[in-house]
């Protein structure tokens, strides 16, 4: 098996096993019998489960900012980017159940608040195309007065909640009801 197929066999069955276990749940050997590796390869490409946890999350964000990225309307008006990226973040989650079953680990985890802290607290070095809506909407006043902590949990996590409902098959989001929910995502935050 080459080094790379190995790697993402790793990545694919932590996720997998995570997703469907919980982290405490998943043991590195778990991980490697479901890779079809020794525990051994593991520790080649990730220090300790700590840092695999952290890598997986970090990748799996990477994809979905580049999602993301494509045909982002830069430059445009605050309200058509928050659309696009609140239609961006339904359909990459439903093209990749995997990742938003990982993310919902992730985030309900001590790793998940220790990585919010640190988003919040370092905002300001990493800017992103959340964070731009938000600055943006606030110096146009475009959205309502909220710190940015509220604003993002008015304008994503009811989109969060319904795709946790979607995959779990109790409502079916297709394209008309994902336009409705961004767009009253919008609404609830816009002036």
């Amino acid at each position: 098996m080459a080094k790379e197929d190995k790697r993402n066999n790793i990545i694919l069955a932590a996720m997998t096993l995570i997703a469907e276990q919980g982290f405490y749940g998943t043991s590195m050997s778990m991980i490697a019998e479901k890779a079809g590796v020794g525990i051994g390869t593991i520790y080649r490409y990730f220090e300790n489960r700590d840092t695999l946890i952290r890598a997986l999350y970090k990748e799996k964000e990477e994809r979905l900012v580049a999602f993301l990225l494509e045909n982002y309307p830069h430059g445009r008006p605050v309200r058509e980017c928050f659309l696009h990226i609140g239609a961006g973040v339904i359909d990459y989650f439903i093209r990749n159940p995997l990742d938003f079953n990982y993310s919902e680990q992730f985030h309900n985890s001590p790793y998940g608040v220790e990585h919010r802290r640190n988003r919040i607290f370092a905002a300001a070095d990493k800017p992103d195309i959340f964070s731009d809506i938000y600055e943006r909407g606030a110096a146009q006043q475009v959205i309502r007065d909220l710190p940015p902590t509220v604003f993002f949990n008015l304008a994503f996590a009811p989109i969060v909640w319904t795709l946790r409902d979607h995959l779990l098959g109790f409502i079916h989001l297709d394209a008309a009801l994902s336009q409705k929910l961004v767009e009253s995502c919008w609404d609830s935050v816009k002036i």
